[in-house]
């Protein structure tokens, strides 16, 4: 972070100083949330929760070194006290962009799915110094933090911009205006706080409002709600996709036994050939809008195309693969999940499997946030995984798991439904073999990235035992 003086940092953000001895003294570390990750030189930013308080923990956080803690009451250290903590860090965050971090240009994504793999492959590709959005940390709280991480040097700030409502977008973009605005697709997550998808067209969307005249808006050509964004924002517009008319797009799409897409990648100057490491085809969307960054930010397409292929997985549970020692391959994508990214995720799955000594395995949860869809969307999912023909379907949970096992049945295949994560294990403790390809699947509320740990500690031979 940038060297900032606790008195400049409470006339920035509105405050005042309480308990500070030394109002010179100098914040230099990012922000913290956590007391635990406090270092010399941080800002701890007292958030209040449901359970937990973060004053209670501001002592604490300044006897492991924070200069100060952001607070909206004194607590006997030194403090910036202000009236909402969340409005003070986000116009620190946002002064920080307008000033000393000035020479970055930023780079926001925004979408219903993707956003993270595309984060992880733009921060790949792009040269320079780049910082960008830590695992998913893309609201209000994630957004200004991810600011403090930069300092002068840094050429690329690469911000991820959730919403679960109208507004949000615009919110966050007032806080980091987008140089360049990357929207991947708009699909069905949260559209029960969204009531349709016209409504999360219209959230998503203010991404590329808020870009200035020489901005560059990246819209994805094979979603029609995307491409309708053209005609929201003054920037340019350079669009990516499979399509004829994308501008940027990928030709001869091929996917290996391991699930890895690879494509020919072609662009106005020319065409070169990418073999991407993250799993799933719906990775190809994702590594195009980072070749349309990067080529935005000058690199040749052959270049463009050797970043993407040696760009590398770096976000928890999403598609995170590993092998265990008895040849069961776990494929942790817990993280979240809504009818998009589940029938991107069984595809994947599919493409792993289909050797004599493989099988396919889907452990699935329930998806959140659908509102009064969530009935047919979890039908729907469960009659996608039966036409796809994997082995072995089962569904841990209550009620959405019982109508995704309707939606399996419903398409002529078997499925079992369990209640929880314990008997979900000691069935596969039994039926798993070497070979096996089993992918975790569920929103994040249900925790099922717990049970894909459980399994990585399994093999077939302690099962046996």
């Amino acid at each position: 972070m940038h060297a900032m003086s606790l008195k400049v940092i409470a006339e920035v953000v509105g405050g005042r100083l309480a308990d500070a001895l030394d109002p010179e003294a100098l914040v230099t570390q990012p922000a913290v949330f956590d007391s635990r990750e406090a270092v010399a030189g941080s800002l701890f930013i007292a958030l209040q929760g449901q359970n937990v308080d973060g004053h209670a923990y501001a002592e604490a956080a300044v006897n492991k070194g924070a200069t100060a803690a952001l607070v909206t009451r004194p607590v006997g250290v030194p403090a910036i006290v202000v009236d909402d903590v969340l409005v003070a860090f986000g116009r620190l965050g946002q002064c920080l962009l307008n000033g000393a971090l000035g020479r970055a240009r930023v780079v926001a994504i925004t979408g219903s799915a993707g956003k993270t793999s595309t984060k992880d492959f733009i921060a790949q590709v792009l040269p320079g110094k780049v910082v960008a959005t830590p695992q998913s940390f893309n609201n209000e709280i994630g957004l200004p933090l991810t600011i403090t991480l930069a300092d002068e040097r840094t050429d690329f700030l690469v911000l991820e911009m959730g919403a679960r409502h109208i507004g949000d977008i615009q919110a966050l973009t007032k806080i980091a205006q987008p140089d360049i605005s990357v929207v991947t697709n708009v699909g069905t997550a949260h559209v029960g706080e969204f009531s349709g998808r016209e409504n999360i067209a219209k959230a998503k969307g203010e991404l590329v409002e808020a870009l200035p005249k020489g901005g560059l808006a990246v819209l994805n050509a094979d979603d029609d709600f995307v491409q309708e964004m053209q005609n929201r924002t003054k920037g340019r517009v350079v669009t990516y996709g499979l399509s004829e008319t994308a501008i940027v797009r990928a030709v001869d799409v091929t996917v290996d036994g391991q699930g890895r897409a690879s494509y020919s990648l072609v662009t106005p100057e020319g065409a070169a050939s990418v073999q991407l490491q993250f799993i799933g085809d719906v990775q190809v969307h994702n590594s195009l809008a980072a070749a349309v960054v990067g080529r935005e930010a000058g690199l040749s397409v052959e270049e463009i195309a050797a970043r993407l292929s040696d760009a590398q997985p770096r976000s928890k549970w999403r598609m995170e693969t590993h092998v265990r020692r008895d040849g069961v391959t776990v494929v942790n994508d817990a993280y979240n999940a809504n009818p998009t990214s589940m029938r991107h995720s069984l595809n994947a799955l599919a493409s792993m499997t289909g050797g004599r000594d493989q099988r396919s395995v889907a452990v699935l949860g329930r998806m959140n946030e659908l509102g009064e869809d969530a009935r047919a969307a979890h039908e729907g999912i469960g009659r996608y995984a039966a036409d796809l023909g994997l082995d072995q379907i089962i569904l841990v949970g209550g009620d959405e798991a019982g109508w995704m096992q309707k939606g399996v049945s419903q398409a002529g295949g078997q499925a079992v439904h369990l209640p929880d994560q314990d008997t979900a294990l000691d069935l596969l403790g039994k039926i798993l073999r070497p070979g096996d390809v089993v992918l975790v699947k569920g929103s994040r509320g249900v925790q099922l990235q717990e049970l894909a740990d459980r399994l990585l500690q399994l093999d077939c031979g302690s099962a046996e035992a």
